[in-house]
């Protein structure tokens, strides 16, 4: 999902940012309503995290317009205050979607999710390259209709290069965003991991689906 994240704090904006990188979402920030307004109009986004309170144009006006110009993009709306009248004001304005702050990355990772479940009316637990399925509801993955058993982290590995098949994912992505911390070049966890995954994946089948790719990292895709 591309998202498009207007908020004008910093940190906040920097937060929401890597935790939606890392769950495997495209973000882009954003600071100010006006500009907003403009990116949505001229580019197209699965979903806008939209803050309430803003310089210049808020949040409120900017979803207004959007509504007016007809523009049915998903909105999911930030705040720090607790007013019930803000809220309903929002909703009625056309959100589709309120958050209050402070929140939990996870909650509004979901919340996104449930939102495109309900534009598309698809499940977002299935991820699928090929023959391979990864089931985030059961923790199944399967090849060929095959269950396959993996770790852990394995699992987590899988999932990430599943989110966005076909991209060359770099060591260091794969290091912080599977592991959580900052990549060290002397360590070989990445590799191991991966050559762990190859085999469970790929032995025994034609067409092989982790590809390295030299000097760079590794991406999900079929190949010979």
């Amino acid at each position: 999902m591309r998202i498009l994240v207007v908020e004008d704090e910093k940190k906040i904006a920097a937060f929401i940012g890597r935790g939606l990188a890392a769950e495997g979402f495209n973000p882009l920030l954003c600071a100010r309503g006006d500009d907003a307004l403009s990116l949505a109009t001229k580019e197209r986004f699965d979903a806008i995290v939209l803050d309430v309170m803003l310089p210049g144009r808020d949040g409120l006006s900017v979803l207004r317009q959007l509504r007016e110009r007809r523009n049915t993009v998903p909105v999911l709306l930030l705040t720090a205050r607790s007013n019930l009248s803000e809220r309903i004001d929002g909703l009625n304005a056309g959100a589709d979607d309120y958050l209050g702050k402070p929140f939990s990355i996870d909650e509004l990772v979901a919340r996104l999710r449930a939102i495109q479940r309900r534009q598309s009316g698809e499940g977002l637990n299935l991820f699928q390259c090929e023959d391979l399925t990864l089931n985030l509801s059961t923790r199944e993955v399967t090849r060929a209709g095959k269950k396959i058993e993996l770790t852990t982290r394995e699992f987590a590995l899988l999932e990430y290069l599943l989110r966005s098949p076909g991209r060359v994912l770099t060591r260091t992505q794969l290091c912080e965003q599977v592991w959580d911390y900052h990549f060290d070049p002397g360590t070989n966890v990445v590799d191991v991991c991966i050559q762990r995954l190859r085999r469970k994946l790929d032995d025994g089948h034609a067409v092989k689906l982790v590809q390295t790719v030299r000097g760079v990292g590794y991406t999900l895709k079929p190949g010979a």
